[in-house]
């Protein structure tokens, strides 16, 4: 039971920002395709701000989640590695 709850939670460590991150990229869409309607006629720029916003937020979570996870199985070229100290 403690293992499928943990599998939960971590699938939904990965779903969350990426819907945060489709969202954002939903919100950017718009704002940049309202500026040609012409009852708006202007962009939207807190609906961008906040679009990029959640965008950026959902990708870097996302990237940060990928290289801890290859790190961690030794995946990554010798310049992602962790730098250990040398002992005196």
């Amino acid at each position: 039971m403690k293992l499928k709850l943990s599998r939960i939670i971590a699938i939904l460590l990965i779903v969350i920002p990426g819907i945060l991150s489709t969202y954002g990229f939903i919100l950017m869409k718009e704002a940049f395709f309202a500026q040609f309607e012409p009852a708006i006629g202007h962009l939207l720029w807190g609906k961008l701000i906040l679009g990029l916003f959640l965008f950026v937020l959902g990708i870097f979570f996302l990237g940060g989640w990928i290289l801890f996870r290859d790190r961690k199985r030794n995946y990554v070229v010798p310049r992602f590695k962790e730098k250990r100290k040398q002992p005196k």
